[in-house]
C-alpha cells in the first residue's frame, strides 16, 4: 500500500477528492492541516448532518494507492489540473503491512452500560460480572453503544422495569435498544425505521442475539406501548412530537435521546402540547429526555 498526501485549499477539496476516486485510490481521507494549533477550526456540526462544509481553509488529503505506481500516476494528473492550483504534492510514502482486522478490532472493547450489562463484540469474551449481553460488533450496524445516546438510553432500561411491556423503538437503526429491552423482559417489542437497510440490520442483529421482535418501517408502530424510545436527533423528535406521544399508554414513559445540552428547552417546548420533559440522564455534552405520561 501507498500513501499520496496532498495539502489543498477548501475550494478545491470536493473536486480533488473525486478526482482520485476516479483515479483508482482504495480511500481518501480530508484532515485539518492546522489541527491542534491555534489556527483549528471546529468544522462538523451535529452528528448525523451533512457537514458544513467539505473541508478546512488548509486540509490535507491523504489518499490509499494499492501500488506505487498508481499513486504517482495519480498525483501527475491531478497537477495538471485546473481545480489542482493552489495545491501541493506532499509526497507518497509506503504503508506498513499490518493485520488491519486485528488492528480494528483492538479499537473497541467491551462497552459497560451497568456492572450487570454489557456490550460485547463477537471478538472478546463478556466479562465475569455481566449478566446481561448484547453482541454486536461496531461498522457493522446503525448504532452499537459507543455514542453516549445509546448508552444513556440502554441505562435507562436497565435501571427501569419494562418486564411484560409492550415497547416501541422507534428510529430503531441496530436494534440495539430493542434488543436492551427484550434482554430484559419486554414481552412485544417492535422496532421502526425509515431506512430498509436499518429493518434488515435490526432483524439481523435480533438473530444473532436470540431475542424476538418485530422490525419494519414506520407504519408497523400501532397502537400504545408502555414505553416508547427513540434516539434519532432534536430536529425530528421535535417534528415527531404528537406521533410519539399519541404511541404512549396512560402511565407509560416517553424516552427520547439524540439531544444535545443546549437543545433542552426547545425540546420541552415542543413536547409541552403533550407531555413535561425533564433531563434524566446526560453524558459528553448529551441529554436523555424523559416524561412519564
Amino acid at each position: 500500500m501507498f500513501e499520496l498526501r496532498l495539502m489543498c485549499p477548501e475550494d478545491s477539496v470536493e473536486a480533488v477528492c473525486e478526482a482520485l476516486d476516479a483515479l483508482d485510490a482504495l480511500s481518501v481521507s480530508v484532515e485539518d492541516v492546522d489541527a491542534q494549533t491555534d489556527a483549528e477550526q471546529a468544522l462538523f456540526g451535529e452528528p448525523g448532518m451533512p457537514p458544513p462544509k467539505e473541508g478546512w481553509k488548509r486540509s490535507r488529503i491523504v489518499a490509499l494507492f494499492a501500488e506505487e505506481s498508481v499513486a504517482k500516476d495519480a498525483s501527475r494528473l491531478l497537477a495538471l489540473q485546473d481545480f489542482f492550483a493552489g495545491s501541493e504534492v506532499l509526497g507518497i510514502q509506503p504503508v506498513a503491512d499490518q493485520d488491519w482486522v486485528r488492528l480494528t478490532q483492538s479499537q473497541f472493547a467491551p462497552v459497560e452500560i451497568t456492572s450487570e450489562f454489557w456490550i460485547v463484540p463477537t471478538w472478546h469474551e463478556p466479562p465475569e460480572q455481566a449478566k446481561k449481553v448484547i453482541r454486536l460488533d461496531p461498522g457493522l450496524a446503525f448504532g452499537t453503544g459507543t455514542h453516549p445516546t445509546t448508552r444513556m438510553c440502554l441505562r435507562w432500561i436497565a435501571t427501569h422495569d419494562v418486564a411484560n411491556q409492550r415497547v416501541l423503538d422507534y428510529g430503531c437503526g441496530s436494534g440495539i435498544l430493542a434488543i436492551g429491552a427484550a434482554l430484559h423482559g419486554a414481552s412485544t417489542i417492535d422496532a421502526v425505521d425509515i431506512d430498509d437497510a436499518a429493518v434488515t440490520a435490526t432483524v439481523l442483529n435480533a438473530d444473532a442475539n436470540n431475542v424476538r421482535l418485530n422490525a419494519g418501517l414506520p407504519d408497523k408502530a400501532t397502537g400504545h406501548y408502555q414505553t416508547v424510545l427513540a434516539n434519532i436527533l432534536a430536529t425530528p423528535l421535535k417534528v415527531l412530537a404528537p406521533l410519539l406521544r399519541s404511541h404512549v399508554a396512560a402511565g407509560g414513559n416517553l424516552v427520547l435521546a439524540g439531544i444535545l445540552e443546549r437543545q433542552a428547552q426547545e425540546l420541552k417546548d415542543a413536547y409541552a402540547p403533550y407531555c413535561t420533559l425533564q433531563v434524566s440522564d446526560s453524558e459528553d455534552g448529551w441529554i436523555l429526555m424523559t416524561a412519564h405520561c
